[in-house]
Order: structure tokens, then C-alpha cells, then sequence
């Protein structure tokens, strides 16, 4: 059995959502003790207990001390079912890091699956539901995957209530992927969404986004959603590219200026587009797994951050796998190649 420290690295969630994708692929079960030990409140909450239950469900793992507060959890998995899964968090917990759980594992199912979960779409610090469908499936795509993504209904902190839904087909084999650079721009938009909140917010979001970035009007969208869906907002930059769609988000907080909301989606897309770099530095944390089970791969991104390190040790536990980082003026490169 795999032995993990959760409180290794930057101690967060990400460390037990990827052994349970790379435990269901590998069949090697794992125990994680320290769960989240670097957060403020350590321990499985609601969303990150879901993860475990639904990749038990999906695999008919046995498990223990798959408690909320739990800080430790033992795993052993069996072989994955295709079929239909539905999942309700019960919080405004992150439902695209549930499905970002499933997804790769369900990969190498015998039988197509779709997977709804309800919860929240878009949260701080957890990638929004258009960052996996533009952004997310395109890569898992352009390695052989077939997923069909949809956003059904938003959910926002505090009330949750969002669902999402993918379908996927079983793949045998994804491919590696050698990612150096973005390609030519094919596109770039804005949007901003509110809920039981005054548009105006979204369209001071959207005036920020265009003046910092010398963007047309008609590069901006305003969106208005049902009241019974907020209150919320989030903005979200989306950049298309001829290899690769990046999108940059922020979600609207109390008491927080709609400018300076959208500023940090703003700064995040500026850098990355200085950078030259293929992908940005969360879409960066995220390929490194799905390439580690391809067997191999590379791709410049903007920044190495201390979540990736994490994610590539915890992948190479279970993959026989290298993950090295070279860093370059403006931005690195990540390599997956096997381990000699």
C-alpha cells in the first residue's frame, strides 16, 4: 500500500484528489495521513469527502475513515465501472474538482459513463466550470479522449446549488503531448455573469478587462443569470489559441470592488501572455496527470508553482514516471518522460 503525507509540499486537497484518480487507474491502493494539514481547517470537508465516496462508487474501493475532519484515509480500489453516477455535495463545495477526480479515471472504463455533480461551479481557488470545458477536455481531447462537458446550472458560495454534467467514452490509450508554445491567437473574449446582483457590476468587471487589455467592445459579454442561481458572480478571460484555450477567472466577494475582481483575472492573463508559454500556470498543474498516464510529455508554462511540485510527487508514487521543471527567462518547461 502507498504510503502519502498529506501535509507534504503545499498540503492541500489536490494531494488526495490525484491519488484517487491514479489509484483507480493503477489498482495500488494508498493511505494519506495528514490530510489537508496546511489549511486552515485540516481535514476532509464536504467536497473532498464526495471525492473519495465517488470514486469508491466508481471503482468499489473499500475505505476508511472517510469522515468529515477526517485527516487520515485508507483506499483500496477494484476495477472501474462505466455507467451513470450522480453526486450532490449538500455545500457550495467545488463541484468541478469532484468531476476532475472521475474524469480520467473513467477514461479506462469497459463502458461510457456520464457523471453529474451538484455543488458549486465557480469558486475561489478551484478551477471554474468553463476552465474544464475550454480549457481542460480540449487538452484531454487532443490526446485521444472523447468528452462531451456541459454547464447546467451555476452555483455560487454560499448557497452552492450549481450542477455540471459530463459524458465520457472509455479510451484506451491517451496520447503523449508536446506543448512548447500556445500557436496563433485565434480568439479572445470576456465574459461576466451575476446573480441576483445588479448587471452593473459585471459591466464595471468588463470595462476593467478592456481597458487593461485594449480590447473592443464587442470582445466583452455581460451576462445576467436567474436570481435562484446567486447571489453571484464571477469574470472569466478566455483566450484561444491554435493548440491550446486558456481561460483566467475571479469570483466576486463581499465587500470587494468589481475592478479589483477583475484585476486579478486581468494580471493572470497578463503574465501569461508575456510569458509566451503554452499554458498558464493552473492548466499547468492539471496536464501534468492525464500526460503522466499518457506516459509521456512536455509543455511550457508561466509559472511553477509549489502546487505543481506537490502533484509530481504524489504522480510519481504511483507511475513509474520523472516530472522535472527547467526554468527559462519568461516561463519553464515540465517534462514527463519514464523513469530509467
Amino acid at each position: 500500500m502507498i504510503a502519502l503525507d498529506g501535509s507534504t509540499g503545499e498540503g492541500g486537497g489536490q494531494i488526495l484528489r490525484s491519488a484517487l484518480t491514479l489509484s483507480m487507474i493503477t489498482g495500488q491502493p494508498f493511505h494519506i495521513r495528514n490530510i489537508r494539514a496546511n489549511r486552515q481547517k485540516p481535514g476532509l470537508m464536504r467536497q473532498h469527502l464526495m471525492a473519495v465516496r465517488a470514486a469508491a462508487a466508481v471503482c468499489d474501493a473499500e475505505i476508511s475513515h472517510a469522515d468529515v475532519g477526517s485527516t487520515e484515509l485508507a483506499f483500496t480500489p477494484r476495477c472501474i465501472k462505466g455507467g451513470v453516477y450522480e453526486f450532490t455535495i449538500g455545500t457550495a463545495g467545488s463541484s468541478t474538482l469532484v468531476l476532475q477526480t472521475l474524469m480520467p479515471a473513467l477514461l479506462y472504463a469497459d463502458v461510457p459513463s456520464v457523471v453529474k455533480v451538484s455543488g458549486g461551479t465557480h469558486n475561489p481557488k478551484a478551477p471554474p466550470a468553463h476552465f474544464i470545458e475550454h480549457a481542460y477536455v480540449r487538452m484531454l481531447e487532443a490526446m485521444g479522449a472523447q468528452i462531451d462537458f456541459e454547464l447546467k446550472r451555476f452555483g455560487f458560495y454560499p448557497n452552492g446549488g450549481g450542477e455540471v454534467c459530463a459524458a465520457i467514452w472509455p479510451c484506451p490509450q491517451l496520447r503523449p503531448l508536446h506543448l512548447m508554445a500556445p500557436g496563433a491567437l485565434r480568439s479572445a473574449r470576456a465574459e461576466s455573469y451575476v446573480a441576483a446582483l445588479p448587471l452593473s457590476i459585471a459591466q464595471r468587471e468588463l470595462e476593467c478587462v478592456r481597458k487593461e487589455l485594449r480590447w473592443r467592445d464587442d470582445q466583452v459579454a455581460a451576462h445576467p443569470l436567474a436570481n435562484d442561481e446567486g447571489p453571484g458572480n464571477t469574470v472569466l478571460i478566455m483566450l484561444e489559441s491554435e493548440h491550446v484555450t486558456e481561460v483566467f477567472s475571479a469570483v466576486g466577494e463581499r465587500r470587494r470592488r468589481a475592478e479589483d475582481v477583475a484585476g486579478d483575472a486581468v494580471l493572470e492573463a497578463q503574465r501569461y501572455l508575456a510569458s509566451g508559454a503554452a499554458v498558464g500556470e493552473h492548466l499547468g498543474d492539471q496536464l501534468m496527470l492525464p500526460l503522466a498516464i499518457a506516459g509521456g510529455g512536455s509543455y511550457t508554462l508561466d509559472h511553477v508553482s509549489q502546487h505543481a511540485i506537490t502533484n509530481a510527487e504524489v504522480i510519481a508514487q504511483f507511475l513509474p514516471v520523472h516530472v522535472t521543471f527547467d526554468a527559462l527567462e519568461q516561463r519553464s518547461v515540465c517534462t514527463i518522460a519514464p523513469r530509467a
